[in-house]
């Protein structure tokens, strides 16, 4: 590089002083590989040889240098394209050095032939050049050019740093920037879902710059690169750390982003460590090479798959490259004239004859359309500047400048169509439309490697008709006819979502399963939609189902309990009334009041009965229906049971000497007690009705998974008065049976009252915290029980003592074992 900067800048110098100088060659004297004379000329590089030392052809710049003379001959011979002006070409040979070509470029912009004294006038014998062929090269040639505006045309140079105008005003080519070319195998990546690739370069510009954006490009497309290394050529160190970086990867797809030397060099590695199964992807610069093909490339490149130059036949070359070329073209092959220069060329390039016979290759050529389009280009340039004419000719008198050439160019004037029907223009940068192939390594019945092509790419079509591929005609990595798979991690079924692992990209991640309530129907979500109000995420937390609705029903283990004990009590009450209707002449039956007692199971049997309204779907009528029958019913029943202990109180009164209170609370008295006791009730359950009544509501709080569908209050203050109503009357009772429970009686009923009105006063007080912390059906289930232990203990305590007399103790059931204890006393 050093010496590069050496030669440039000697070159600058000279070229400053120009007008005051005599002109002298630059550097050692260099002749071209082939060359012609002619009114315009045209120079080009080509690396025919790939090393300097050792003699290594490289056959397609070689095709490279023929197609070039083929275009020139062509148009020398045609009669509308530059009609009287002959074309010369001067073609030297690189040998693939950088320092090679930078001699070869002085000896086309110094000239062969210099007079002694001559003043230099700055002008360079060559009107364009064509060259080079890779693009740091090309780099080098450009910016060498550049300050004397020789306009350079490259077939093959693609990287995008060339497409920059205002460093390289005078470059242009017949190949698209790599731009398109990286972009698109993004594209093709993300088409066959690939997320996870391995990336390899050549550390010159070509790969640099288009690794580069790849890289930006597959970031955009969610891919994620595991590796991203380089090398050169020169650096086999480099190269065996680029070959252990690929064999300790997990990616299965590989990026080679190389140029045709660098990918041999790799190759030979990935063969030597017998690496296989690896999808590679390649590029135009090597992936049609056939230098890869070897005979053991297939089973480390079969199945690659990448862009090459579209192929296009161009008629004539063929017998061109067999017959006329070396008769006419390579100087080594005439028998008299022949100069020093060509005896010395002769002695240098004599291997090349070996090449005459090595024509198979002819069809194959996908760069010889775009010298051919090059040479084209300069000519019909040249056409327009000379204003030629097909009758009249052109202008020869016309002094041409390089700089001329290419200025049509700038103003994209130069739009032709060649005899292959390809139409060639430059865009903005200089470039040519992207068009490539996309090929594929497959193996012939015979074991011939052949690059089929499986689809295109076409950036002059519209946007969604840029990219088509035949997927059933690829053969993939290893022969395979099943597409690999290349992920870090497995795809996130639906149900999950994705969690980054902490310092990875990300393209690996976690399957987390989805929170209650959530889902994600896609695959690899990233996050997990929340179900709506009345939905919950089903078992595999994919679909939104309708959560299940809960209330306590007649079908379920709880409900059939309870209904069983309501009936239950129902029925003992029934019996209880139909014994007590029997025995209704007994002293025992007479004695408690037998109008209150059939009046009070009657109440009973409706307390039993209301808690079954509790249970099943709450509907708006069941709403107000359970709550006002349950407040109703209990207090028509504390009433009963109030009433009887008024009475027992009155009874004892009336015993003593002087004292006529029961005629104040007689039956009458006890009937409109009751009535108006239960008058009030109702009173606040209709003032509670109108004002704010119950109502079915769907409880979403208390459970996230399910909805409880339970009634509501309404009026809070409405169910507290219904409650408070009872409770009163319930401690009013329990205090005047507490109060009776000494008086002398052979059976106390003031005991009995107490001990009910105690279990009922515990039973509901208890309720209070249980209903408030009890969730769901569960809440109704715990009202219903304090229903029915509240009735059972009204029942038993009040009427079971009777019962048992009735029943097992009749001798006990007679008026003077009944007044026995009061003569005692």
């Amino acid at each position: 590089m050093s010496v590069f900067f050496c030669i440039l800048l000697l070159f600058f110098q000279l070229h400053a002083k120009a007008e005051k100088s005599l002109c002298r060659m630059m550097g050692d004297p260099k002749y071209p590989l082939l060359s012609k004379d002619g009114d315009v000329t045209i120079g080009a590089l080509f690396p025919v040889h790939s090393i300097e030392t050792v003699p290594s052809f490289n056959l397609r710049d070689f095709r490279m240098a023929q197609i070039m003379i083929f275009a020139i001959e062509e148009i020398n011979t045609s009669v509308t394209l530059l009609p009287n002006v002959s074309i010369g070409y001067q073609i030297y040979d690189t040998c693939g050095s950088i320092l090679s070509s930078m001699g070869a470029n002085m000896a086309l912009m110094n000239g062969q032939e210099f007079v002694s004294g001559d003043r230099c006038n700055g002008q360079s014998p060559i009107h364009a050049i064509i060259g080079e062929t890779e693009s740091s090269n090309t780099v080098i040639l450009s910016r060498t050019t550049g300050p004397f505006k020789i306009p350079v045309i490259s077939p093959s140079a693609s990287c995008e740093c060339l497409s920059n105008r205002k460093d390289y005003p005078y470059f242009f080519r017949t190949i698209a920037s790599d731009y398109h070319q990286s972009r698109a195998i993004a594209y093709i990546i993300k088409h066959f879902g690939w997320s996870w690739v391995g990336a390899v370069n050549s550390d010159n510009d070509y790969g640099n710059y288009g690794m580069a954006i790849f890289l930006n490009t597959a970031e955009k497309e969610g891919i994620c690169v595991e590796y991203s290394v380089k090398f050169q050529r020169k650096e086999p160190e480099k190269l065996r750390n680029v070959v252990d970086t690929i064999k300790k990867g997990t990616a299965k797809v590989i990026i080679a982003f190389l140029t045709n030397f660098e990918m041999n060099n790799l190759l030979d590695q990935l063969i030597i460590q017998n690496m296989t199964g690896l999808q590679v992807i390649g590029v135009e610069a090597w992936i049609t090479a056939d230098s890869m093909i070897t005979s053991n490339s297939f089973q480390v490149l079969g199945g690659s798959l990448g862009f090459a130059v579209k192929k296009n036949n161009i008629e004539g070359f063929a017998d061109f490259v067999i017959k006329e070329f070396w008769e006419t073209a390579f100087p080594c092959t005439q028998t008299e004239g022949n100069s020093s220069q060509n005896e010395l060329i002769c002695n240098v390039y004599q291997d090349l004859l070996v090449l005459k016979s090595n024509n198979e290759d002819v069809p194959e050529q996908r760069y010889a359309s775009n010298v051919y389009k090059s040479v084209y280009a300069v000519a019909h340039s040249l056409h327009n500047l000379l204003k030629c004419k097909e009758k009249e000719g052109c202008k020869t008198d016309a002094k041409i400048q390089p700089q001329q050439v290419i200025k049509l160019h700038a103003l994209k004037k130069v739009n032709f169509t060649i005899k292959m029907g390809d139409h060639v223009w430059f865009d903005s940068t200089g470039a040519v439309v992207a068009q490539y192939e996309v090929v594929n390594w497959q193996q012939d019945s015979n074991g011939s490697i052949k690059f089929k092509t499986v689809g295109y790419y076409d950036a002059s079509l519209p946007p969604d008709q840029h990219f088509v591929l035949n997927t059933e005609n690829i053969i993939w990595a290893g022969g395979q006819l099943e597409k690999p798979r290349s992920v870090c991690s497995e795809s996130c079924p639906p149900g999950t979502r994705k969690a980054a692992q902490k310092g990875r990209p990300v393209c690996c991640y976690d399957c987390i399963p989805c929170a209650e309530g959530e889902i994600s129907n896609e695959t690899d979500s990233n996050n997990c939609k929340q179900c709506p109000g009345e939905y919950w995420s089903n078992a595999e937390k994919n679909k939104c189902v309708l959560k299940a609705v809960e209330f306590l029903s007649f079908t379920e283990v709880m409900g059939i309990v309870l209904v069983f004990f309501s009936l239950f009590g129902v029925g003992i009450t029934a019996l209880v009334a139909v014994l007590f209707y029997n025995k209704k002449d007994t002293p025992i039956v007479k004695a408690n009041n037998s109008e209150l007692s059939f009046l009070l199971l009657f109440s009973l049997i409706l307390c039993f009965l209301c808690s079954l309204t509790f249970i099943g779907q709450p509907t708006e009528w069941s709403c107000m229906l359970r709550h006002t029958a349950f407040g109703i019913t209990f207090v028509l029943c504390i009433s009963c049971v109030l009433g009887k202990t008024i009475v027992v109180i009155m009874a004892f009164k009336s015993t003593l000497p002087g004292s006529n209170v029961m005629k104040w609370f007689g039956p009458a008295q006890q009937r409109l007690s009751v009535l108006v006791f239960t008058l009030i009730q109702i009173f606040i359950c209709v003032l509670w009705l109108t004002i704010s009544p119950p109502f079915p509501y769907k409880n979403k709080k208390y459970y996230k998974e399910k909805i409880i569908l339970e009634c509501s209050l309404g009026s809070t203050i409405g169910f507290s008065a219904v409650l408070g109503y009872i409770g009163l009357l319930a401690v009013l009772c329990f205090i005047m049976a507490f109060l009776a429970r000494t008086l002398p009686d052979k059976f106390n009923e003031a005991k009995f009252i107490t001990f009910s009105m105690l279990i009922f006063c515990a039973v509901w007080i208890t309720f209070i915290p249980s209903y408030v912390s009890s969730p769901g059906k569960l809440t109704v289930a715990v009202e219903i029980f304090a229903i029915l232990a509240s009735s059972f203990g009204l029942l038993f305590c009040i009427f079971a003592p009777k019962c048992y007399i009735i029943m097992c103790k009749p001798e006990q059931n007679t008026k003077q074992h009944m007044m026995g204890k009061i003569y005692n006393k």
